[in-house]
Formats: C-alpha cells, structure tokens, sequence
C-alpha cells in the first residue's frame, strides 16, 4: 500500500477543545465574540469559527492572504470593501472575499448577527489587521443599503 500523507483518522473537535475568546478591541468595534470550531493543519490549510456580533459591532479593515467565505447563520450582515461597495446578507445567504482584498464586516445597527466564517492560511498566515472602520465609515455603508 502506497504511503499516505495524510492522518489515518478523523479528528473530532469537542465543545471542550473549542478556542473561544471575546474579539479583541483592538481588531473589533462592538462586542464580539469568536468561536473557532476547527483550527488549519498539515493538510487543510483554512479553519472555521463562528462569529457573533452585538448590533452595530463589527470588525477592523482587514485583508485574508488566502479569502474567506462568510455564510450568515443569524441576522443580517454587512461587509464593505475600500472601493465603497457594500453587500449586505442575511441568514443563509454568503460572501467569498477574494485574497488580499481590504474589506470589513458586521452586524446593521439594529440587531446581532452571526456568521460562519472559513478563512485560508498562506504560509501559516489568515489575516492582516488594518486600522478601525469609523462610525462615519460604517453609518455609510448602512445607509446605502437601506
């Protein structure tokens, strides 16, 4: 039998095992909180988490060397990228970002939101911090989806 590279066994992530923390001030406006449910590894190189946002909170600008996908598992989102554009998306709905692309996202002003994110790795790297969306920044992209 050819040698495998790969794990001979799945590997099964308890509750227990989970990496849970409040989404650092310096990377979020708002409460946050962050769920990773599966971490990258050898051979799968993304993880996924839950992120919950209180209403109105939402994250830094950033960028992911490899993308992310965002699939909205309560409420409604909003992401926006430096060019102006806004999606906003509800439960059930998702967005790729492509790598290397500025963008934020979070929860409308009115209610929370959760959402299933799936981040790349590159080179043991997922996400670039940049500074702060500001309020003027983030009332703007809600009133252009109103």
């Amino acid at each position: 039998m050819p040698n495998k590279p790969f794990p001979e066994s799945q590997t099964h992530y308890t509750e227990e095992s989970r990496n849970s923390f409040t989404g650092p001030a310096e990377f979020f406006t708002g409460d946050v909180q962050v769920d990773v449910m599966f971490p990258n590894n050898d051979t799968a190189h993304y993880s996924g988490a839950f992120v919950t946002f209180s209403p109105g909170a939402r994250t830094a600008w950033h960028e992911h060397p490899a993308g992310q996908h965002m699939v909205v598992t309560q409420g409604t989102a909003l992401t926006a990228t430096r060019d102006g554009t806004v999606i906003k998306f509800k439960e059930g709905e998702a967005v790729w970002c492509p790598p290397d692309l500025d963008h934020w996202h979070g929860a409308t002003p009115d209610a929370p939101m959760k959402h299933f994110v799936v981040t790349g790795d590159k080179d043991g790297e997922n996400v670039s911090w940049k500074e702060k969306v500001s309020e003027e920044e983030y009332q703007q992209a809600v009133a252009k989806t109103q």
